[in-house]
């Protein structure tokens, strides 16, 4: 759009510079041929006076003339009374029309206020006039090639072209800046529209720049208001609904407690337990973005080694080597500290879980991520988490909601899934190098 909109300043501009510039050409070349008529007429009546004032003879005449510009593009002649010519005549050169010499000599009559006539010659111009004397008619002729009466004209020309240029400048800067006012707050209100798509309901977009382009910053930003009310909302009617359910459950644990059969009364307080925690984690999951912000963060490196630090004792009782690789620095991704310590439990459980009891597994936590819409590995942001393990690996179709054929429900890794893709990063399944599973979560940096 940027693009367009300085090319059609340009072309534009262009036109309106061509526009006054032609016109002004041509009037500049006009000028400079007129003022050299004027030139060689001036000349011609100054020649008419020097012959009007005593008796010259043929010598003074000649000197006089000398003294005057004599070339190919300019030359002036006097033809005496008796006919000869003196200086260069271009007339008898050149062949135009000439009087009989018995005849009285063509132009007007020399005198105060009377100018001398121009004709149109091969080559160029001429400026005829006689000087009536006491010896005499003589007949001046002052001749101008056409180089000589444009001569001028390129140095206008170069000054009207420079002046045409520095207005294309002009105008081309003039729309670069207006284009930048206007581009500018769309090109922001744009990737305001972008954060918003992500999840990032902070994001606000520009009311600065044209009317119009602000109006539709203003109205984003409301749209944003709106959503964050709407999700606050949201949040808010389900926490309060699960914690409305804690009365029944109350209830339906002092039934179990009331029953005869002990085992039973365990079984069912335990069925209990378990749905009182997962309504404590709906409430805590729907008002934890009041405490974290629309997008949360969380410390990977931090994260990771704490639940690494918690599975080890059960790795040791089960005689399990472990490599453990973790970044001095800390990484934040984009994730909170509860669904990455899930995420990482998930993972670290499928190996202790589905391996036999001494299969070693390492873990690695490296800064960059690798999604469809990121950089690669190693690269700036974010945070790449490796599990591997040396047992006999996953089974086709890990990974997927549901299913496992070695007696899980199969949800493990798809929550390390959904954490990775939560962040804006990925999930990966493959082999390690000893033919064992592999487990890679690239996680983006908030």
């Amino acid at each position: 759009m940027r693009r367009r909109i300085l090319l059609l300043v340009a072309v534009v501009t262009t036109l309106v510079v061509l526009a006054f510039a032609i016109p002004v050409a041509l009037l500049v070349r006009s000028a400079v041929v007129q003022r050299s008529e004027r030139s060689i007429r001036d000349q011609a009546e100054a020649v008419s006076r020097f012959l009007g004032y005593g008796n010259h003879t043929s010598s003074a005449i000649i000197s006089y003339l000398n003294s005057l510009p004599q070339n190919k593009n300019h030359s002036t002649s006097v033809q005496l009374p008796a006919g000869s010519v003196l200086g260069t005549d271009r007339s008898r050169d050149d062949g135009p029309p000439h009087s009989d010499d018995n005849e009285p000599p063509p132009g007007g009559g020399g005198g105060p206020g009377v100018e001398a006539q121009l004709h149109s010659v091969p080559g160029g111009e001429m400026a005829e006039l006689t000087a009536h004397t006491a010896d005499g008619n003589y007949l001046i002729r002052v001749f101008a090639s056409n180089d000589a009466l444009t001569e001028g004209v390129g140095r206008w020309y170069a000054l009207l072209a420079g002046g045409s240029a520095a207005l294309l400048l002009i105008g081309i800067i003039g729309g670069e800046l207006v284009t930048r006012r206007i581009v500018r707050p769309l090109v922001r209100t744009a990737q305001t529209a972008q954060q918003l798509s992500k999840g990032d309901v902070d994001a606000r977009a520009p009311t600065s720049g044209p009317r119009e382009v602000a109006e539709v910053g203003s109205a984003l930003n409301l749209l944003a208001d709106r959503i964050d009310e709407l999700i606050a909302e949201e949040r808010e009617t389900v926490a309060d609904i699960s914690h409305r359910m804690r009365t029944p459950l109350t209830a339906l644990r002092l039934d179990a407690e009331g029953l005869r059969d002990p085992d039973e009364a365990e079984r069912i307080g335990t069925h209990v337990t378990s749905l009182e925690r997962t309504l404590t984690a709906v409430i805590r999951a729907a008002r934890r973005p009041q405490r974290e912000g629309r997008l949360p963060s969380a410390d990977a490196t931090a994260v990771v080694a704490d639940r690494v630090a918690f599975w080890s004792a059960l790795a040791d009782d089960q005689e399990r080597s472990r490599s453990i690789s973790l970044p001095d620095s800390p990484l934040p991704v984009r994730a909170s500290a509860e669904d990455l310590a899930v995420a990482v439990d998930a993972l670290l459980e499928n190996v202790i879980a589905h391996t036999p009891e001494g299969t070693a597994f390492a873990v690695s936590l490296s800064p960059g991520s690798d999604s469809a819409s990121g950089p690669g590995p190693g690269s700036g942001g974010g945070a790449t988490l490796v599990v591997t393990d040396d047992g006999p690996g996953l089974p086709d179709g890990a990974g997927v909601r549901g299913r496992s054929d070695r007696g899980s429900s199969g949800l493990g890794l798809d929550i390390a899934r959904q954490c990775a893709e939560a962040s804006g990063g990925s999930m990966r399944v493959g082999r390690s190098t000893s033919g064992g599973a592999s487990v890679t979560l690239y996680l983006r940096a908030p």
